[in-house]
């Protein structure tokens, strides 16, 4: 149920807007801080974080629709990890006129170990919720990436011009 205007929740949800635009601005910058050590471009490291989460190969189709990317954009993506070493191209042995894309474990486990480095101090930073306070952190992290979906539809599909 909506919460009913006051002149604090009009405070709060300005503050709130504010701080949305600085924590997505500070993860953007924070994604190319990682894109730049790992020497690629930030849209294939969180690429690479999406096909992390697959179960097993996809199709470069897939690439495209985990991305939001064209299959010509997502064609070229995967030709930059493939040329990192971060994935390959092979055959689908049950239709071989399909072409998957997999991940090559050694170089996603050195992907995983800067992650590992990365969120020992992330990780410190929950300590100070209870456990009810993560599980309200986790649905409103999954309820952000709803939304925004929602959100790259309309802009791509020019709803908002």
């Amino acid at each position: 149920m909506p919460q009913k205007s006051s002149a604090r929740r009009d405070a709060l949800m300005t503050e709130l807007y504010g701080e949305a635009r600085r924590y997505m601005a500070s993860y953007a910058l924070f994604n190319q801080a990682v894109a730049d050590h790992l020497g690629l471009h930030p849209t294939d490291v969180q690429c690479l974080n999406l096909l992390s989460l697959e179960e097993g190969a996809v199709t470069t189709g897939r690439v495209a629709e985990l991305t939001g990317l064209t299959t010509g954009s997502a064609t070229r993506l995967v030709d930059r990890l493939e040329r990192a070493g971060y994935v390959t191209r092979e055959r689908d042995t049950e239709d071989r006129r399909r072409v998957l894309v997999a991940l090559v474990p050694e170089r996603m486990a050195e992907l995983a170990a800067l992650w590992r480095k990365l969120n020992g101090t992330w990780g410190t930073m929950f300590d100070v919720y209870s456990d009810a306070e993560v599980a309200l952190l986790i649905a409103h992290m999954r309820r952000t990436v709803e939304v925004s979906a929602v959100q790259i539809e309309r802009l791509r599909g020019g709803e908002l011009d």
